[in-house]
């Protein structure tokens, strides 16, 4: 059985227009043979009746007060409306197809109401109802629990729904359809000539997606990645085959080329906050208790350095005065810097290549932006500087490795 999974987000089903766009990509794969799953986020964004974002700023409207069991209830509403209505818009066009909910599609979760884990997939119900030549609907962001309970995904549920289900299906490709065509070399917000990418690897995008890119949610990909399911990102309204996500071999098999390229994207996202805390002579003990209390409650913690004199490292910023009062209850005096902003410079390329990090402090020094703070991995650079920087940081980075060509 040949199957492919959509997924198609909140703006591919908010209007009529957008939404006609939706039924040709879904006929197109029909008249290709392929039996189809479609997943389907809410409708929308925040402002929009049925958005996720509108349900939850209901709840605070109500006061807030609604417990999570009862909160995922009414935050699985958008994606039934959506699919029943696709579904309606479907039968107008004498295409067969049938709604389940994640729970009846065989996504079992764990009870973590608000962001379960997926702990098992059973998805013998969408194979009969393929085999009867159905399209399947399927709400994103979805599952149960073993006792039935209805449960969500968290953010970028519905990304996570669709390779969960493809990996599940051993589908022949995810296609995650949204408003952009494909994954860009950095936001088109800020950089004007950004450009498409053809192929990226499973790494890669990763870490564009964990450091700040808003295209797939990471945790989809990693699904994807361990299944060796290829994903195609691509634009709803253009029938542009969009970015493929593969592994690196594949890339590499498919195109000469690739295997030359050093960064493939700069991603960034900002209100970060540096936190300095120095150790006094003998205080060997500091790095422990710093991270050991960060942990403990629940702060995630990043751009860290440790070294005999104290500890840097950087929290999201909305965690900027809990962790504040905890260091200052442990009787430190740490030293903060609120309003950063993290700029990542991203390539599968760049491992074992000298002057990556050279060509990056030339760029910004160029600009006058000061570098607070750097780390690195195989495959990532990272650089914090000043919020007010941070576009003026993309854009000289996006230019220094000539990613607009």
């Amino acid at each position: 059985m040949r199957i492919v999974v959509q997924k198609f987000g909140g703006t591919s089903l908010s209007t009529a227009p957008a939404r006609e766009h939706v039924l040709e990509h879904i006929q197109d794969a029909l008249a290709e043979s392929y039996n189809l799953v479609v997943i389907v986020s809410a409708m929308g964004r925040i402002g929009d009746p049925y958005a996720t974002d509108t349900l939850l700023e209901m709840t605070r409207e109500s006061g807030g007060s609604i417990p999570s069991r009862e909160l995922d209830l009414l935050l699985g509403c958008g994606e039934i409306i959506s699919a029943v209505q696709l579904c309606s818009l479907l039968a107008a066009r004498n295409i067969p197809s049938v709604v389940l909910t994640g729970g009846q599609a065989g996504i079992q979760t764990n009870g973590n109401f608000g962001n379960a884990q997926i702990v098992s997939i059973q998805p013998n119900r969408i194979v009969e109802h393929l085999e009867q030549g159905q399209v399947v609907i399927v709400t994103g962001f979805q599952g149960k629990t073993i006792e039935n309970e209805l449960t969500t995904l968290g953010r970028g549920g519905s990304d996570t729904s669709a390779t969960a289900l493809g990996a599940a299906l051993k589908a022949e490709i995810v296609d995650i359809f949204t408003d952009v065509n494909g994954i860009l070399t950095a936001d088109p917000k800020i950089v004007e000539d950004a450009r498409p990418l053809e192929r990226v690897s499973f790494t890669e995008i990763c870490n564009m997606a964990h450091n700040g890119a808003k295209v797939i949610h990471p945790r989809a990909v990693e699904i994807a990645m361990q299944a060796n399911i290829p994903i195609r990102v691509r634009s709803t309204f253009s029938k542009s085959p969009g970015t493929l996500v593969t592994h690196t071999d594949a890339i590499q098999a498919a195109s000469n080329e690739i295997q030359d390229k050093r960064i493939t994207g700069i991603a960034h996202f900002s209100n970060v906050t540096q936190i300095q805390v120095s150790a006094e002579q003998g205080q060997y003990d500091l790095q422990l208790r710093v991270f050991k209390t960060m942990a403990e409650h629940q702060i995630s913690v990043d751009f860290i350095n440790v070294n005999p004199s104290g500890v840097v490292y950087t929290v999201f910023g909305y965690e900027t005065e809990r962790a504040l009062n905890l260091l200052q209850a442990q009787g430190y005096a740490p030293i903060v810097q609120s309003g950063c902003a993290k700029v990542s410079v991203i390539g599968g390329g760049m491992n074992g290549v000298p002057g990556i990090m050279a060509h990056i402090v030339e760029a910004l020094t160029n600009e006058d932006i000061q570098i607070l703070q750097s780390a690195d991995s195989n495959t990532t650079i990272w650089v914090l500087v000043r919020g007010e920087d941070m576009h003026k940081s993309v854009r000289a980075l996006h230019q220094k490795f000539n990613l607009h060509k």
